[in-house]
């Protein structure tokens, strides 16, 4: 992994659906008006085909060289260097991005081709099929980035699609209203990835080794080790932030809100999000970035809390929920618990393995959702559904090999890699936690065949009409579904234990890239004996889960009402109203935004407007003041004083007569000053000296007044000043 192997063909695995994106997005409307959706279908479908080709032959080199050398490196051009980040746009695949590749394209690919049946009869197809191109052109940016800020690119690109598919048909308030709480959720998770993001490369920069490439980071994460940020250690810090992020994505405690919601979007939507892309992203960054959270048994240890409770919780909700997808979402956000479970306890390999085994089933799940509400005209109600076995016979079978998958029945995929996290959460000594994951796998096994014996089985509930419509789903969505469930039947086969007589082949597929990152064995012999326990006591548990569906909803023999009366019926009403929840979060979260915004607005308006206003209004009654004294006195004594000179001086020059006795006069006078001002004191010279000058000023005022005609009493007014002027 030092030396990377050098290709040039990984980009072309994002830019193919990229491609596909513009011209659907550019282009569609017109393509669909003159060719028909056909056009729309053919782009969308090979874009996405040609990266999983291109994924495979990624995947297929990796499978060529020796383990050690498993990292193909496709650097783009450069990006972002400035002083110690020296960023590139470059796409990697190790073990761990050629299984996702995979994943994305390949099941990507299948909902591609789903949507041709599911989405034909919609007037935005074009828009459809360009967001899902772009939506999965930026999964695949996340998975093959080589650094943490290209990842953040991918990761900022799905929720902005996720944001459009959520609320495709926009026309609809619940739609939209979808939409953007997916898309604000994700926000409040995605300032902690930041954080955490900054966080990791000033703490390394500190040590001179400020980086954010992954394989960089696997070598100097360790340098964080002793650092203290806001008085914790750096390590454990980083690693919550990036949890914080990854619970919006990966829809944890207590950022889950948003997933349950998204079924507003069409089902393939639903599919893409909830089985095989978004939601797996914050999993997957967990996964990539195991070095950092190997260094803080703190953050591992609340990692792995919150995915117990939220299997647990969330599961607990889907046993009281009618809406067929709303059933599959619960399901969702509890099977991704798992996956977080997994990565608490250090079994990173177990969690990667169900992330991918559950990519099938659930996949197959949603699509076969989708195929039966397109045959009930829309319906989700599962209370008025039933009987769809003998109409529906492939979306039947399909749907009930992945709930099998689900439910955790051997040799299923889900048995498989549930139950690998279940061991290694129990052998790692989290046996509290292993029972919350214990508890939620019963669940899941009841509340799944619950929806299968409502949906399938018993009388039809719809109503005359739909009921004269039932008919199975065309080839273009049912042939996806086949592939699906194949893949619920035999993923599991690529990771069957040691205690099974398996060698685990996908789990030492990934020990190149979690070497170092797994929890230590314990004896062998003695692991041996209690995981044949653990595994008989967790088939067991959904067998039982399966029966007691089996007795409430087939035979009716056990009344659901037993249960929904214990308490007074007030656990029931808490389970079915999902805990009030979002009532909670609307009474605190929105309603305190909105009463701080308000207070905000108000401020504003009556504080802030009224200072800043009030210093204007101030400052131009100052200004007028300043400029009528400037006008009125200033400028007017200014003028005045230079008229009166003038006008003395006019009346001074008339002295000049030329008449030379008037000259000896004056001549005689002053030598008579001269010989007689000297004896009279100084104090009593200055002031008639003063005098005699006044007296002469306002003689010349007098006289220069008299000769404009101004009126004493108009002197130092406006219109005086004007007439002086």
């Amino acid at each position: 992994m030092d030396h990377p192997l050098l290709v040039s063909y990984l980009r072309w695995i994002v830019l193919f659906p990229l491609i596909g994106a513009i011209i659907n997005g550019v282009f569609g409307a017109m393509l669909q008006k003159r060719f028909g959706k056909k056009a729309i279908s053919i782009v969308a479908c090979s874009v996405i085909g040609l990266a999983f080709i291109f994924a495979l032959r990624a995947f297929f080199h990796l499978v060529s060289v020796e383990p050690e050398q498993r990292y193909l490196l496709d650097s783009v051009l450069r990006w972002i260097h400035i002083g110690s980040l020296q960023v590139d746009i470059a796409f990697a695949v190790d073990p761990l991005s050629g299984i996702m590749i995979l994943i994305v394209a390949g099941i990507g690919g299948l909902i591609h081709v789903y949507s041709i049946g599911y989405m034909r009869d919609d007037e935005a197809y074009w828009r459809f099929f360009a967001y899902l191109n772009l939506f999965s052109a930026a999964m695949l940016t996340l998975v093959l980035a080589d650094n943490l800020l290209l990842m953040f690119v991918g990761w900022e690109g799905v929720g902005l699609c996720s944001y459009g598919l959520i609320g495709f048909w926009y026309k609809e308030h619940e739609n939209t209203t979808a939409g953007n709480k997916a898309f604000i959720v994700n926000r409040i998770g995605d300032a902690g990835f930041t954080l955490g993001v900054f966080i990791i490369f000033w703490s390394l920069a500190e040590s001179g080794h400020g980086t954010v490439i992954f394989r960089d980071l696997s070598h100097t994460i360790h340098y964080l080790e002793g650092q203290m940020v806001w008085g914790l250690p750096a390590a454990t810090l980083a690693a919550l932030c990036l949890f914080v992020g990854a619970a919006g994505k990966s829809a944890q405690i207590p950022l889950y809100v948003w997933l349950p919601d998204a079924m507003a979007g069409p089902t393939p939507v639903s599919a893409l999000i909830h089985a095989a892309t978004m939601v797996t992203a914050g999993v997957y960054m967990m996964a990539r970035m195991h070095f950092l959270f190997s260094l803080s048994p703190v953050a591992l240890g609340v990692v792995a809390t919150v995915g117990a409770l939220t299997a647990l919780f969330a599961a607990t909700i889907g046993l009281a929920q009618f809406d067929i997808k709303k059933v599959l979402a619960y399901s969702t956000v509890s099977q991704l618990g798992y996956m977080v479970l997994g990565i608490g306890v250090g079994a990173y390999g177990a969690a990667i393995f169900h992330l991918m085994t559950h990519a099938f089933f659930k996949a197959c799940l949603f699509l076969g959702s989708g195929s039966v509400i397109h045959a009930m005209g829309d319906e989700q109600d599962m209370r008025k559904m039933g009987g769809l076995r003998e109409k529906m016979p492939l979306t039947f079978w399909t749907f009930l090999i992945s709930t099998f998958a689900i439910a955790g029945i051997p040799p299923l995929a889900g048995f498989f890699s549930k139950d690998e996290i279940l061991w290694q959460t129990f052998s790692g000594g989290h046996q509290f936690l292993w029972l919350l994951g214990f508890a939620a796998a019963a669940m899941t096994a009841f509340y799944m065949f619950r929806q299968v014996f409502m949906v399938f089985f018993g009388e039809n509930r719809a109503d005359e009409h739909t009921q004269e419509h039932l008919h199975e789903s065309p080839p273009v969505m049912t042939y996806p579904l086949v592939v699906l469930a194949l893949g619920a039947v035999f993923a599991g086969f690529l990771g069957v234990p040691i205690a099974l007589g398996g060698s685990n082949i996908f789990e030492q597929w990934l020990a190149p890239v979690f070497a170092g990152g797994h929890a230590g064995p314990a004896v062998q012999h003695h692991i041996e004996a209690t995981e044949y326990i653990l595994m008989a006591a967790s088939v067991g548990i959904a067998a039982a889960g399966i029966f007691l569906a089996y007795l409430m909803y087939y035979r009716r023999s056990v009344s659901p009402d037993i249960f929904t009366a214990v308490g007074g019926g007030v656990p029931y009403r808490a389970v079915f109203n999902k805990y009030y929840i979002d009532e909670l979060y609307h009474a605190t979260a929105v309603r305190g935004t909105l009463a701080f915004s308000w207070l905000s607005l108000n401020f504003d308006r009556y504080v802030i407007d009224f200072i800043v206003n009030g210093v204007a209004k101030v400052t131009a009654r100052v200004g007028w003041a300043v400029g009528r004294f400037d006008d009125w006195i200033i400028d007017g004594l200014v003028n005045a004083l230079a008229d009166v000179t003038f006008g003395i001086g006019n009346r001074l020059r008339q002295v000049q007569t030329g008449n030379l006795s008037i000259y000896l006069y004056v001549i005689v006078g002053a030598v008579a000053a001269a010989q007689f001002l000297p004896r009279i004191p100084v104090e009593v010279l200055l002031p008639v000296i003063m005098l005699f000058v006044a007296l002469v000023v306002v003689i010349g005022i007098a006289l220069w007044l008299a000769t404009r005609r101004i009126p004493w009493r108009l002197m130092f007014t406006k219109e005086g000043v004007s007439q002086l002027r």
